[in-house]
C-alpha cells in the first residue's frame, strides 16, 4: 500500500505559505521552512510497518501546481495524508476534489486531512470536499497508522471498506453516504515507541538552511514532548490538539541527539515542544548532554516559559549547548496576560531575559498586536517593552505579529459570542491584516508591528550586535536575519492593508 505524506503547492501571491509545524500560520516575503517533525514522524512509523511512504513537500521543493498533480497521476497512491490550517483549508478542499477527479474505474485514491482547524471543525471539511478521512487532535502519527493498517486489512480482506469498528477514537470517516466518527480523540499513545525520524525518507535538507533561528547549518527540528506542559493560552491552537502534556524519557531524546550529530553532521537542533520540559526532566537531559560530550558537538534551541526557570538552570542549559530560547510575552499589560490565559507577571520578564542573557543564552521574543479590549495607549506599552528588551540586549531577536483568534481556540469563541470579528473567511487569517475589532484604525496596528521590526535597524542595536559578533557563523547569521527582518517588514507595511 503506497501512502503520500504531502504539502501540495499553494497560492504564491502573498508569499510563501509557513504551513508545516506551526502554531500560528504566516506568509512570508523571505521563505522560511519548519521542518515538520509530527508528520514526519507519522512517515517514518508508516514505513516501518511496512507500508511504502513518499515525502511531498511541495511548497519546500517549490513545485508548481501541475507538477504536483503530475506527480499523483504517475505515482497513483492509494492513500495521499496533507496537514492543513485555518487560511489555507479552502484551498485544500479544491486540491482533494481535484484528487478525486483523477479517480477511474480501477483507481480511487483516497484522501486525509489533519491538523488544528479540522481538529476544531471537522465536520465542515467533510460538508465541503470529497475528503475521505479526517484526523483529529496532535497524534495523527499513531492515528494515520491505524487508519492505513484498517485500509489495508478492509482492501485485502476485500471488503469496501467497513473500517469504522477498527478506527482509533478521533477520527471522522464517510459510510453508505453518511459522516460518521469514532468519538473524541485520546492521547495514550507512547511516544518513546516512536521510531527516531527517517530523515533520507523526509528530505530533512530541505528545512536545514532555510530557516531564521540558525545560527549554524545544517539544522533540524525534533520533539521532546507533545506539547506544552501549561497549554492554556486563549489564543494557541494546540492545546486543542494536545490538550495533556507528555514527554520522551530524556535518554530517548539523547540517543536521537547523537545519531543526527554522528550520522547526519547536524549543527544545531531546535527542539519544537510547545515549552521544553523543566524540573528533574530538564536537569536529567543537561547532565547527559554534557557526559556524553554533545554540548561541544550541537547547539540546542527551545521554547520556553517567562518565570521557568531559575539562574542556575539557565547556567546549566548553556553549559549543555543550549543557545536560543524563545519566550512568548504575547503583550506588555499585565491585563492581557491575565485574559489570555498566559500565566505571567510582566514583572518577571525583564529579569528571566536578564538571567538569560547573564547565563550566555540568547532570548528571542515574540510580541502580537491587536487584542480587541486594548486601546492604543496599551498596544504602545507592548512596543515600549519590545525596544526597551531589543535594544539593551537583554532580549536577542523577536518576530511581532497580529492576533489570531483561530477556529477551537477559547479567543475564537468569545470574540465570536461578543461581535469582535470583522471576519470569518478563512482566507483572512493569515495574519496579513488584522481579524478583531480594536477602537483604533488597522492601519495604526499594522505600524505598531511594523515600528518593532525597525527597532532592528536602529543605531543602538545595531551597535550592540555588532560587538556581539565572534566568528564567520555570527556573521553569516546576521546576514541571514537581515533579509528576514527586511521582508517582514514588508509584510506588515501599510501599503498591504
Amino acid at each position: 500500500m503506497k501512502i503520500i505524506i504531502s504539502y501540495p503547492p499553494l497560492n504564491k501571491e502573498k508569499g510563501t505559505p509557513l504551513l508545516s509545524q506551526n502554531r500560528q500560520f504566516q506568509y512570508f516575503k523571505d521563505p522560511t521552512y519548519i521542518y515538520p517533525v509530527v508528520p514526519a514522524q507519522a512517515a517514518s512509523l508508516l514505513k516501518r510497518e511496512g507500508f511504502d511512504v513518499l515525502w511531498n513537500d511541495c511548497i519546500a521543493m517549490d513545485w508548481e501546481y501541475q507538477q504536483f498533480i503530475d506527480f499523483i497521476k504517475n505515482e497513483k497512491p492509494d492513500l495521499i495524508a496533507m496537514e492543513t490550517k485555518t487560511p489555507v483549508v479552502k484551498e485544500h478542499w479544491k486540491i482533494i476534489n481535484d484528487i478525486k477527479r483523477l479517480s477511474t474505474i480501477d483507481y480511487r485514491p483516497l484522501t486525509v486531512l489533519f491538523g488544528d482547524h479540522v481538529t476544531a471543525m471537522p465536520e465542515e471539511s467533510m460538508i465541503n470536499s470529497q475528503v475521505d478521512f479526517i484526523i483529529t487532535g496532535g497524534d495523527y502519527d499513531f492515528l494515520l497508522l491505524n487508519l492505513c493498517n484498517a485500509v489495508r486489512e478492509a482492501q485485502d480482506s476485500g471488503e469496501h471498506y467497513t473500517l469504522g469498528a477498527h478506527l482509533e477514537p478521533g477520527i471522522w470517516y464517510r459510510k453508505d453516504e453518511k459522516i460518521k466518527n469514532t468519538g473524541k480523540f485520546e492521547l495514550k499513545h507512547n511516544l518513546n515507541t516512536l521510531p527516531f525520524i527517517d530523515r533520507v525518507l523526509t528530505k530533512w535538507q530541505l528545512y536545514a538552511y532555510k530557516n531564521g533561528n540558525y545560527r549554524k547549518t545544517p539544522g533540524t527540528y525534533i520533539m521532546s514532548g507533545r506539547d506544552c506542559w501549561w497549554g492554556k493560552c486563549t489564543f494557541c491552537s494546540w492545546p486543542q490538539l494536545y490538550p495533556e502534556f507528555r514527554s520522551r524519557n530524556p535518554e530517548n531524546v539523547l540517543d536521537e541527539i547523537e545519531m543526527l550529530v554522528d550520522k547526519f553532521q547536524v549543527k544545531e537542533i531546535m527542539d519544537d515542544s510547545g515549552t521544553f520540559p523543566v524540573g528533574k526532566w530538564l536537569k536529567e537531559f543537561c547532565l547527559g548532554m554534557i557526559k556524553r560530550g554533545l554540548n561541544k558537538k550541537v547547539t540546542l534551541d527551545c521554547n520556553m516559559r517567562f518565570g521557568a526557570l531559575s539562574f542556575e538552570e539557565y547556567k546549566l542549559m548553556q553549559k549543555a549547548g543550549f543557545r536560543f530560547l524563545l519566550f512568548g510575552i504575547e503583550s506588555g499589560n499585565q491585563t492581557t496576560l491575565d485574559r489570555i490565559k498566559k500565566n505571567l507577571r510582566l514583572e518577571t520578564i525583564i529579569p528571566s531575559c536578564q538571567d538569560a542573557r547573564s547565563a550566555g543564552l540568547y532570548p528571542h521574543i515574540t510580541i502580537m498586536f491587536g487584542y480587541p479590549w486594548e486601546s492604543y495607549e496599551d498596544a504602545q506599552n507592548t512596543l515600549k517593552l519590545g525596544k526597551f528588551l531589543l535594544k539593551k540586549d537583554y532580549a536577542y531577536t523577536m518576530q511581532s505579529t497580529v492576533v489570531v483568534p483561530y477556529p477551537g481556540t477559547p479567543l475564537f469563541e468569545e470574540c465570536k459570542h461578543k461581535d469582535l470579528l470583522y471576519s470569518t473567511n478563512w482566507e483572512d487569517y493569515d495574519m496579513k491584516s488584522p481579524l478583531m475589532k480594536t477602537d483604533f484604525s488597522k492601519e495604526k496596528l499594522l505600524q505598531l508591528v511594523q515600528s518593532l521590526y525597525s527597532v532592528s535597524y536602529s543605531p543602538e542595536f545595531v551597535a550592540r550586535k555588532i560587538l556581539s559578533i565572534r566568528d564567520i557563523d555570527d556573521l553569516k547569521y546576521f546576514g541571514r536575519a537581515f533579509l528576514k527582518v527586511a521582508g517582514h517588514i514588508f509584510d506588515f507595511s501599510k501599503k498591504k492593508t
